[in-house]
């Protein structure tokens, strides 16, 4: 491919190859051969002029790596495809503006070379469509927003106040155009988190043999293997195999349903424990999760309350402005005074501002890597008065490392134990298991398959036979309570002494306690900083949730400031203390990263995956982080209750000018003309005043004086 850096500078590169370079569709083939790599994070294209930008890990490997590709690329690789949610929401943003621009552009135009009787003629046929909704509600008896504007365009035309009338329909039809692309917007965001991003998956053969395919290659009467933790792509049967599918993004319900042959799977369910081979029914566009995607086509639930309130207290008053009119009329008798109250439309404004307010406060939360599927999500951030942590991985870096492996008994030695519990976690993607298979590894530990094949128990542990004998490995409550295995009494000292200075992993062979696997996993460096400043911008209640011990907890807790936690919780006990908060009126945040983290996430007055979540987390929060910083959690608190003090302030001018508009035209001050013209330009400046930035520049560098604070704190 032949092209020109157009940009480079950190992360992000622009590169153009000219006009005809490639097609729409060819374009997005590109974005989604550039994605596979793991170092490039987002690509957008324009087929106009060829162009391609690409953001990445910013360092000069990635870079070069980007070049290589691009000097690799033929005609013959180019493909058509589907856009990625950044190319669709790209392309709603560009469509509003370029709509919003031939607006302006034919209102100036009209006004400069047409002259005023056919401009006269335009208004009134633009105001036949405001008529004849305002005709629709008096027919229904409604009261409502159509009606007024109906009224008000009516009045100013019998009065020939043909230019008031024209601008307030210009500002009326703007609000609309605003109004369409928030719910496009949002739209376009949660169609994209439940949209399905599945390249391959494991078709099995008539010979039994799995072989991995392209998804896209995938037929009705397939069979294919779906593993533990992975999304289900298809609708189908399960024809082999049990599991627990977790169908929270199906049927909203957190806990997760147990599927055998003969039972129905479907697209965008996950697989929480267990393997299924699933005979395929339907699949991309022919699954039922897609045909709920298309249903939101249609749905009002993503505006935010706020922007709902505001709807209906512009439709509020509308009553009060025709009483105001009626009462101007019949004290003066001067029908120019009513007419200067009828075109103070407060409703306008309102319409105006709030949804502005609120697209705006979602770009901003886009720009810094944070996916909000709703505006309402957004607002219920803003309003939460208590925050519910899931320790590992999310106030910790999920890395945790083994400190010490203890044999309890003179039947097997340090190093076996070790070997032993990493042949069996390896199976697993879980970050305890990792550090047990790492250490292994890093002591050249070798082992061979000598286990069975295994059963993981969420949040429990794995059970596996191991030559020839039953072999569990897990929490203390697994073991102890719900496997029955068996401690002496210095066994039982051992445990305590270690159980209160790290996390323990236990493993028993038939029955008997066999060995300590004792881990630490530190707390994140700006963890600390995050909730201190979550707590002075209003976060009442902080508390922490963990699987772990209640030594572990503790010590995290302790070094964290937190002094409400609950240790070896269960992800049944997660969800029941949230709806418990939520039976006590507290607002409740829940940020969480996990499989066993869902029924907690969706049980949430809202919800945060973080960036590493797992697959179901991130299909059940309400707000994906997708950055790996923390202190998104303080931004995002900023930029929420930023939003909604910026639709106060909105509300408090908008009644004060519009007010004294009133006054004004009822007093005879100043005649309808200048009244409307006044509350058009002071609604676009609220309008463009709604528009401006929440944040500051020190909410995006925060993280990073954090990590100075520590770095010098070392030193």
């Amino acid at each position: 491919m032949k092209y020109q850096v157009m940009y480079d500078n950190g992360p992000r590169l622009r590169v153009r190859s000219g006009q005809w370079a490639f097609t729409k569709r060819e374009g997005y083939g590109l974005a989604s051969l550039l994605l596979n790599q793991s170092f490039i994070h987002e690509v957008l294209t324009s087929h106009r002029n060829g162009s391609i930008l690409i953001y990445h890990d910013g360092d000069v490997e990635s870079k070069q790596k980007i070049f290589n590709i691009l000097d690799g690329i033929t005609l013959d690789d180019l493909f058509e495809a589907e856009p990625t949610q950044a190319q669709s929401s790209r392309e709603i943003t560009d469509d509003f503006y370029l709509k919003l621009s031939k607006m302006i552009l034919h209102r100036f135009v009209y006004r400069i070379f047409l002259p005023i009787p056919v401009r006269n003629a335009l208004t009134i046929f633009n105001a036949a469509e405001y008529i004849w909704k305002g005709l629709d509600s008096l027919t229904s008896f409604r009261v409502d927003v159509a009606l007024l504007d109906g009224t008000a365009v009516t009045g100013a035309l019998l009065q020939k106040q043909y230019k008031p009338a024209s601008s307030m329909m210009f500002l009326l039809s703007i609000s609309d155009a605003l109004e369409d692309y928030t719910l496009q917007k949002a739209k376009s965001t949660l169609k994209d988190s439940l949209a399905l991003n599945i390249d391959t998956v494991w078709v099995v053969g008539e010979d039994g043999e799995e072989k991995q395919c392209p998804a896209v290659d995938i037929d009705k009467g397939d069979k294919i293997k779906v593993h533990m933790g992975d999304v289900i792509p298809v609708d189908g049967k399960v024809i082999e195999g049990e599991g627990m599918v977790n169908e929270a993004s199906m049927t909203g319900e957190p806990l997760a349903v147990h599927k055998r042959p003969g039972k129905t799977v479907h697209a965008g369910t996950v697989i929480e424990e267990g393997n299924l081979i699933v005979e395929v029914y339907s699949m991309n566009k022919e699954t039922r999760l897609n045909k709920i995607i298309d249903l939101i086509e249609n749905s009002e639930e993503l505006k935010a309350d706020t922007q709902s309130k505001a709807e209906k207290l512009a439709d509020s008053i509308v009553p009060y402005s025709f009483i105001a009119t009626a009462l101007t009329y019949l004290i003066t008798g001067n029908s120019s005074k009513a007419l200067s109250v009828l075109m103070v439309d407060f409703s306008c404004a309102i319409k105006l501002t709030t949804p502005l307010s609120i697209i705006s406060a979602m770009r901003e939360a886009s720009d810094n890597r944070m996916m909000i599927k709703g505006g309402k999500f957004l607002e219920n951030y803003a309003n939460a008065d208590t925050i519910i942590f899931d320790k590992t991985g999310t106030l910790t870096n999920a890395t945790p490392k083994v400190v010490e492996v203890v044999p309890m008994s003179k039947r097997y030695n340090r190093d076996e134990i070790l070997r032993m519990a990493a042949c069996i976690e390896e199976h697993f993607a879980h970050s305890i298991a990792t550090a047990i298979v790492k250490q292994a590894k890093e002591e050249g530990l070798k082992h061979e398959e000598d286990h069975s094949e295994v059963e993981y128990i969420v949040a429990h542990g794995i059970v596996t036979e191991y030559d020839g004998k039953r072999v569990v490995i897990g929490s203390k409550h697994f073991l102890f309570d719900d496997e029955k295995v068996k401690a002496t009494k210095t066994q039982e000292k051992k445990m305590d002494k270690e159980a209160a200075e790290h996390s323990v992993v236990y493993l028993a062979i038939d029955g008997k306690l066999e060995g300590l696997i004792c881990i630490d996993d530190p707390v994140r460096d700006e963890a600390k900083y995050v909730i201190e400043e979550l707590k002075d911008l209003g976060i009442e209640n902080v508390i922490m949730l963990t699987g772990d011990s209640e030594s572990g907890a503790k010590a995290s807790a302790k070094a964290l400031g937190i002094t409400d936690y609950k240790s070896q919780v269960l992800p049944e006990d997660k969800s029941r203390i949230v709806e418990e908060l939520k039976q006590d009126g507290k607002t409740v945040i829940m940020v969480g990263d996990g499989i066993n983290d869902s029924p907690a996430l969706a049980a949430a007055d809202v919800s945060v995956s973080m960036k590493h979540s797992s697959d179901i987390a991130r299909e059940v929060a309400d707000i994906s982080l997708l950055s790996d910083d923390l202190y998104d959690l303080v931004t995002l608190r900023k930029l929420s209750v930023g939003m909604l003090d910026k639709i106060n302030n909105n509300y408090r001018n908008i009644v004060a000018v519009n007010g004294s508009l009133l006054v004004l035209g009822v007093l005879g001050v100043i005649p309808p003309s200048t009244s409307s013209m006044i509350h058009n330009l002071s609604t676009m400046l609220f309008g463009v005043m709604s528009t401006r930035s929440v944040l500051k520049d020190e909410d995006y560098s925060k993280g990073i004086e954090v990590e100075a604070i520590e770095v010098a704190d070392i030193s």
